[in-house]
């Protein structure tokens, strides 16, 4: 495959223009180091004391315990039996012990932690890669199972190890020339031969998006490649290189802001914000700084209308939209400091207010579980220290045309009673699940019609077998199984003539998702999908025909996946949903006779959501053209026909 040689010019190109460094040395990256007392002294300085103290203690108490190790027999299991989590759940916890040493550091200044870090260092260091083996091209360009030192990968974790080193550097580098002279050489060393000249010398890395497929690795790696660059290349002399290595990473950063809509959706859900948009939002901010504010990207619509992604895509509590592979109950402690700084830079109050309505001032500001710098940032970040509760602002209507997702619920504000989400697009997403047309129902902000999610990654997540995995499958998803066929993979997959009508008393999404099923052999699949606000009540209308006239089927039946305890009546079933959400009816007409069938769950990415089973209803649409499936909350049948 060729490259484009022409520096690639997008949005960030002509707000940002030619960018100059301006600061350096301590001053490089928007957070003081230690030696400042008056933000990190435990009494009185201004850093989260809730969170020192929380983090210290933690480190204190595994401080006698060995340093986790990342085995080599671990990470050949990637390519022998596709286990991926052995090694990396090592490697991360190594990583993240080491943040909890240097934040005990920085708050003490006591020897015994800068022996801690550089220990730490040390082993970093020394590791063969920062690689994680399961993106390492080793296997297919050597034709090994172990990493190839003298061809190194510079992926996520390479990008991340490299930035955890660049904030350790900047946090404790005096520290660190008193009590290990050479240690931060040994850094820098290693930052060079691992990530700075690999990152220069190829330009085929898939994550840069020369082919036009971008997505959320490119502002995550280029983020960190930035911030390892404006700390770690200070020497005298590696000015040129370090201008050299930022201008190539805001390029390739440039094709994500180029490529990201301006509704600022993002194809691959809620939970890949945090590590696409919102990584972009991060080294735009740090650029701000270390240009004195002349790297400006604010102007730019698409970073802008992100902000507000997340609160668009919340559906109440714990629980947002899940399409593709995130989880509809991720985990809480987001750094939701990130998306605060962002809203006030931006000036978007009401994405603000949800970050601020994640803000706990009887815990700690921010943990390590996303990296040492967002760690930093937000232990630090007086705003948001010191923020105030809000409550969320849980929007009625949104409609993201760029990806075809829309939500309504009965009123802003308040997830109380019925929210429905729809969605077209297609089945070539990034982390696509094959859910053309698919539909969710929350009740009271919980999810009752569903999608699953994902199961824990392994080396078939992303290869040649991924849709044999049952939650990437349409069979799974609430949409129908046209003439036994389900929805393929790719892009040509795809629905049509996506449309919404929003007004007070009711809002509505039709698509047309005949193309999601090419050999099925349809001439047209109608779904319409409406949240009645009058009569508080979701519907959803499927109209059909066949090409060839043939009446429906024995194998055309209509699926979908529920959350909660199911109990199956004449006409229709009664849910009661998760997390004491009120009990909804699904109703359908009374001659279908609904089958069920129960999904053990044993993966702890889908039991951690939704418990021990998901259940799916089969509704059988032989000699139908049409259906109507409502879903109230808990009252009598009625007959539906």
């Amino acid at each position: 495959m060729s490259f484009p040689t022409a520096p690639f010019r997008g949005p960030l190109a002509a707000q940002l223009g030619h960018v100059v460094i301006r600061r350096s040395g301590d001053d490089a990256l928007p957070v003081a180091p230690a030696s400042d007392r008056t933000v990190w002294d435990p009494h009185s300085g201004s850093a989260d004391r809730l969170g020192l103290d929380d983090i210290v203690a933690r480190a204190v108490a595994e401080r006698s315990t060995p340093w986790p190790h990342p085995r080599a027999s671990d990470a050949a299991r990637v390519h022998r039996d596709g286990d991926r989590t052995a090694w990396e759940d090592a490697a991360f916890e190594r990583q993240r012990r080491l943040s909890r040493a240097a934040i005990a550091a920085a708050t003490t200044l006591d020897d015994a932690w800068i022996d801690e870090v550089v220990d730490g260092i040390v082993l970093l260091c020394e590791q063969s890669s920062w690689c994680w083996p399961a993106h390492d091209d080793t296997r297919r360009v050597h034709g090994a199972v172990l990493a190839t030192v003298t061809d190194p990968y510079v992926d996520l974790g390479a990008g991340e190890t490299v930035a955890q080193l660049a904030w350790i550097d900047h946090l404790l580098g005096a520290q660190l020339d008193t009590r290990a002279p050479g240690v931060r050489d040994r850094i820098r060393y290693e930052a060079r031969v691992r990530v700075f000249e690999p990152f220069q010398r190829r330009r085929d890395w898939h994550w840069i998006g020369l082919d036009g497929d971008v997505h959320n690795w490119n502002p995550w790696i280029h983020g960190n490649v930035i911030v390892a660059a404006l700390r770690l290349l200070d020497a005298a002399g590696d000015a040129a290189e370090r201008d050299r290595v930022i201008a190539l990473a805001i390029e390739g950063l440039d094709r994500y802001v180029a490529v990201l809509p301006a509704d600022g959706a993002i194809d691959e859900g809620y939970a890949y914000w945090w590590n696409g948009a919102a990584r972009a939002l991060e080294v735009l901010d740090i650029l701000a700084h270390a240009t004195d504010g002349a790297a400006d990207a604010t102007a730019v619509t698409s970073l802008r209308e992100t902000v507000a992604f997340p609160h668009r895509s919340h559906l109440g509590g714990d629980w947002f939209v899940n399409h593709a592979d995130g989880q509809a109950k991720p985990p809480a402690d987001q750094p939701w400091h990130a998306l605060h700084r962002a809203a006030r830079r931006h000036g978007d109050t009401a994405a603000a207010a949800f970050a601020a309505s994640h803000r706990d001032r009887g815990a700690p500001a921010a943990t390590e579980r996303e990296g040492l710098g967002r760690l930093l940032r937000g232990l630090t970040d007086p705003a948001w220290v010191t923020a105030s509760p809000a409550p969320p602002p849980l929007p009625r209507d949104v409609w993201l045309a760029s990806t075809e997702v829309f939500l309504a619920r009965e009123s802003a504000g308040s997830s109380d009673g019925l929210t429905l989400v729809a969605k077209g697009g297609h089945n070539g997403e990034h982390h696509n699940h094959n859910d053309v047309g698919s539909f969710l129902v929350a009740v009271d902000g919980v999810p009752v019609i569903v999608d699953a999610g994902r199961p824990t990654y392994t080396a078939a997540t992303f290869g040649p077998d991924r849709y044999a995995i049952w939650t990437m499958q349409s069979a799974w998803h609430n949409v129908p199984v046209v003439r036994g066929t389900a929805q393929p993979e790719g892009t040509d997959a795809a629905a049509r003539g996506a449309a919404v009508e929003i007004a007070d008393h009711g809002s509505a999404f039709t698509v047309e998702l005949a193309g999601a099923y090419p050999d099925a052999g349809l001439s047209t699949w109608r779904r319409r999908a409406r949240l009645d606000r009058a009569a508080a009540r979701v519907e959803v209308d499927d109209s059909w025909s066949f090409a060839d006239g043939i009446p429906t089927g024995e194998d055309t039946r209509l699926h979908l996946l529920v959350a909660g305890d199911v109990t199956l009546e004449s006409g229709g079933a009664r849910v009661i949903p998760r997390d004491g959400a009120r009990p909804v009816r699904v109703r359908w007409p009374s001659d279908i006779a609904a089958a069920v069938e129960v999904r053990d769950l044993d993966d702890p990415m889908l039991t951690e959501v939704w418990g021990e089973r998901l259940t799916r209803l089969a509704l059988p649409l032989a000699s139908r053209t049409q259906l109507q499936v409502t879903v109230e909350l808990d009252s009598p049948i009625e007959d539906h026909e």
